[in-house]
Formats: C-alpha cells, sequence, structure tokens
C-alpha cells in the first residue's frame, strides 16, 4: 500500500516523481488567462454555406481541427431537433446502474469494496454526462483532480474540458495534446479521462456524429429561412394604400409609412388612377406542406443517425409490436455506448485508483456501466430464500449490488440479518444407573436408586439416545410422508416452494417427544449432581 504520497506507483509498478504527483492534485486544463484556451472563442455559424463548411471539415482532417469543434458546439445549440434527441441519449447511459465485480486475486474483494466506496461519492455520476459528449464529437476528454491520503489515492473531481482545449496529433490523428501558449504539450499521465465513441470506423476526428448532421443541420437551417420568407409572403394580406391626384409628395410618404406601420413589408401604395394586378400563386397550403416534410424529414435522418430509429421521438402507426421493436434498437445503442463507456472507466481510473492506493496487481476490479442481462430482481429473491436453506451459496455483494444497497459499517444502524444460533450445552459424561433394559424408562422410579449407588452402568446414555429416538421417529414419520408427497407432486422448483410454503404440518407428536427427552436429561443432570456431592 502506498502509505506516503511519494511513494506512489502507477499500474505499471513505475514510480511516479513528485512533479507528477504534483500536477495530479492541480487543474491544469482549465481556462487560460493567455487565451491559450479562452472560455468564449467566437462564432462560425452565422452565414456559413456549404462551401465555408466543407474548408472546416477538412482542416480538421489535416490537423487543425479548432474551427471544427467550435462549430461543433454551434450546431447543438442551433438544431433543436439534434440536441433533443442527443440529450435524450446522454442521459439514458449516463442514469445506468454502475456495478463492480471483483477481480480475482487474494484482496480483490477488498479492493472492489474500495471503488464501491469511491462510487458512493457520486464523482463519477456526476461526470458520465459530460463523458457522453464524445457521442457527438468523437472523444471527450475530462480532468482528474486525484485526492491523494495515506491508504486512499482516488479522484476527487472529474471535470469537463471542451474539446477546443486540445488538438489530435496529424502525423497519427490519434494522439490527443492540450493547447498551452506554447503550443501543444502531451496529456501528463494519469491526469485525464479520454473516452473514445466512434459511431463510425475510421479517424476519431471523423467519427462523431455531429459530422454526420452537419450537412443536415445546413439544409435545416435553408429550409427554415425559406419557409420563413413563404409565411412572411403568403401567410400575411397584402395591404394597399390608394392616393388621389391631389395627393402631395408628402402625403404619399404619411400614407407609406401607415401601410408599412401595420405589419410586416408586403405593402405599397398607388395612385387611384393607376391598377396592379397580383397574381394569386397556386395552391399555398401545399407549399407550406412541402417546407414541413423537408423539415420532418431532416429530423428523422437526424433521429436515425442518434437513437437508431424514429420512435422515442414521434409516434409511429403500427402499434405496441412496432413500438417494441423501436425500444429494442435503442436498447442496442444504449448496451454499445455503456459498454464502451465501461471499458474507458475501468481501464484509466479503476485501474489507477487501485494501483496507487495498493501497489501492482495482476488483474483489476471490473466497473460495468449497464443493465446486465439476469434475472429478474423478484426471482433472484425468491430463489435465495427457497434455495439458501438447502445449501446454495450466494455473495451478499453481488446481492446488495442487485438491490442498489451499500454494506454497512461499524455502528450504523441495521435491519435484518442472521440471528445467533444458541449454543447447545456439551452432553454431561459419567452418568449413573439405568434402569434394566427389559423395563420402560420412568425417571421417578430409578431416581432414589441412582442416589443410593455409587456407581452406574456406562450405557445409559446410549439408552436414553435410543429411546428419545425412537420417541422421535414415530412423531416425525408423518410429516415426512407428507413432504415426500409434495416432492414427487411437484413439477418444478417454483412450484415446489409453492406447495412447501402451503404445507400446515402437526408437529405436536414431535414437540411432545422433544418436550420428554429434555425432561428426563434434565433429571439425569440432577441425579449426576447429587452424585458429585454425594462423592465429596
Amino acid at each position: 500500500m502506498a502509505d506516503d504520497a511519494s511513494k506512489l506507483i502507477d499500474q505499471f509498478g513505475n514510480p511516479i516523481s513528485r512533479t507528477q504527483i504534483a500536477l495530479l492534485r492541480e487543474t491544469i486544463a482549465d481556462t487560460d488567462s493567455l487565451q491559450a484556451r479562452p472560455p468564449f472563442q467566437g462564432h462560425l455559424a452565422f452565414g456559413i454555406d456549404p462551401g465555408r463548411l466543407g474548408v472546416i471539415l477538412r482542416g480538421a482532417d489535416y490537423g487543425n481541427s479548432l474551427d471544427w469543434q467550435i462549430l461543433a458546439e454551434e450546431i447543438e445549440e442551433m438544431f433543436p431537433h439534434y440536441t433533443s434527441v442527443l440529450s435524450k441519449r446522454k442521459r439514458q447511459v449516463s442514469q445506468l446502474p454502475v456495478t463492480v465485480k471483483a477481480a480475482d486475486v487474494p484482496d480483490g474483494e477488498k479492493h472492489a469494496g474500495f471503488v464501491r466506496k469511491w462510487l458512493d461519492t457520486g464523482t463519477l455520476a456526476r461526470c458520465l454526462f459530460d463523458m457522453c459528449d464524445a457521442i457527438g464529437k468523437g472523444w471527450s476528454a475530462l480532468e482528474i483532480i486525484w485526492e491523494t491520503k495515506p491508504g486512499s489515492v482516488r479522484p476527487a473531481e472529474i471535470l469537463y474540458r471542451p474539446q477546443r482545449f486540445f488538438e489530435l496529433n496529424p502525423m497519427d490523428g490519434s494522439t490527443l495534446w492540450l493547447r498551452t501558449e506554447n503550443g501543444f504539450v502531451d496529456l501528463a499521465p494519469h491526469k485525464f479521462l479520454v473516452h473514445r465513441h466512434p459511431s463510425k470506423s475510421g479517424l476519431i476526428t471523423r467519427s462523431g456524429l455531429t459530422r454526420l448532421v452537419a450537412f443536415l443541420w445546413l439544409y435545416s437551417s435553408y429550409t427554415l429561412k425559406d419557409w420563413a420568407l413563404f409565411v412572411q409572403g403568403y401567410g400575411l394580406p397584402i395591404r394597399v394604400g390608394r392616393y388621389g391626384p391631389e395627393a402631395s409628395e408628402n402625403d404619399k410618404k404619411v400614407l407609406w409609412r401607415a401601410v408599412q406601420s401595420i405589419a410586416g413589408d408586403v405593402a405599397a401604395i398607388i395612385p387611384r388612377s393607376m391598377e396592379i394586378e397580383f397574381q394569386k400563386a397556386g395552391d399555398t397550403n401545399a407549399g407550406s406542406e412541402l417546407y414541413l416534410k423537408r423539415m420532418d424529414w431532416l429530423n428523422r435522418e437526424v433521429s436515425k443517425l442518434v437513437l437508431g430509429s424514429t420512435a422515442g421521438t414521434e409516434a409511429i402507426s403500427g402499434g405496441h409490436a412496432v413500438g417494441q421493436e423501436h425500444r429494442q434498437v435503442e436498447q442496442d445503442v444504449e448496451t454499445f455506448d455503456a459498454g464502451l463507456m465501461s471499458t474507458s472507466v475501468t481501464r484509466q481510473i479503476v485501474h489507477a485508483m487501485i494501483a496507487f492506493t495498493f501497489g501492482p496487481q495482476d488483474a483489476y476490479p471490473v466497473l460495468t456501466i449497464g443493465r446486465p442481462d439476469q434475472v429478474p430482481l423478484k426471482d433472484v429473491i425468491a430463489a435465495t430464500a427457497d434455495l439458501g436453506p438447502q445449501g446454495l451459496k450466494v455473495k451478499a455483494s453481488e446481492i446488495r449490488d442487485r438491490l442498489g444497497l451499500t454494506e454497512p459499517e461499524e455502528g450504523d444502524e441495521t435491519v435484518g440479518g442472521v440471528q445467533p444460533t444458541p449454543v447447545k450445552a456439551p452432553p454431561i459424561p459419567h452418568l449413573a444407573v439405568t434402569p434394566p433394559a427389559a423395563q420402560t424408562i420412568q425417571p421417578g422410579a430409578w431416581l432414589g436408586r441412582l442416589v443410593t449407588q455409587s456407581e452406574a452402568p456406562p450405557e445409559l446414555v446410549e439408552r436414553m439416545t435410543e429411546r428419545l429416538a425412537q420417541d422421535a421417529a414415530g412423531a416425525m414419520a408423518g410429516m415426512t410422508d407428507e413432504l415426500r408427497a409434495v416432492f414427487e407432486q411437484a413439477t418444478d422448483l417454483h412450484d415446489l416452494a409453492h406447495r412447501v410454503a402451503g404445507l400446515k404440518l402437526d408437529s405436536t407428536a414431535f414437540a411432545d417427544a422433544m418436550a420428554r427427552g429434555m425432561a428426563l436429561s434434565n433429571l439425569v443432570g440432577q441425579a449426576s449432581l447429587v452424585e458429585s456431592l454425594r462423592g465429596r
């Protein structure tokens, strides 16, 4: 265990220098006062056209992704449908349950418990949504602020950093650099949680969903603009002001201001002696439907890109079966997202936590985000209750994880638990005289003889045991016959559990036999005590 922060080692057993330890505790990638990483960095979406968008995308491919990262953030702000479905996907995976599986090493359960206690602090839960920003942009980088204490090294905060604070190495298209006032530098070891979330194979800078949505956003922007002009031109009445030949230039100006101030720009003034014919456009309703259908098509394409289906954003005819099929598609997407995130957190945080605190290990706990393919919780509880008495053993930590409960600590008020089993008194040795084998055992008849005799036959305990077994066997026979019939009639374990729960066994005879045995043992003990006193 690393009892001193200066003796920290990574998961490969390499010592970490004091300079690196200081960096673990500090923030190094926040906004920069020298404007290498400014909090705000311009706008590129206003007035953009397909040519300019193509230039930005090509620049990102060749190692200058700053403009693209700025634009990608603006697309999420200016494309409501994309933001809606993307946020739904982020929320869906960031709220999934998190479990920890212990590694098969001597202290594996201890290591897993250490990680579970860290999860209780909520540090990981707070950053999962920001971690999902990689879904849209291909990757995300979060800065880890480590808390280093003797016997405990773990992340205290995991802070989101915008992608424009970083750059990808153009030589390999994969290595991430941090922007500084002196150019680009490599990321400090164990200082960043870099999550790569490709939506398509290829270079990481081209694998984010926002890149796939960029032209759909641009087309929808044009459609909205055209639709607005259409509504303005055909959705508002045309105002026409007429003036006579006696009207002066000042009168004409007053009239023009009057028709303009009523509403909109569709207005005109003409002399009474002139005539203007307004040609009515075709079916304006059909024209309006054209824009609406185009916007609906673009939004459906975005829904399919982000969620894998359109059922999560709009009602589609087809009933329950179609909804179930689309929901299955969204669950597949959820499972994919959760698997990638689980791997990133396990490799970059869990491994480092355990190595920093306990030293390098042959295997590390596995953190899993998502709904595992498990038996329903109700069936797990029923099976544990029914099969536990039959000898089935289950890890308590697994049951707690399924129930979302934590292990109680010393001093906590608890509910439940196994009640302690009363300790049976050991049998009393050297019992005294037993009645003749041919006679029925009557404690009162041979107690006086026991007091007066100095020695007792050694087989008394055996005879008492045999007699008690005979009495109990008769009482148990009736109950075991009923149980045997239930076992033979049951079709499966669940049916057996139901039948056994419904039995009403009569234990009166068994209780009487046990009472007689206990009374007999009590009398024998008293007689032994008397004999012991006489021998003094």
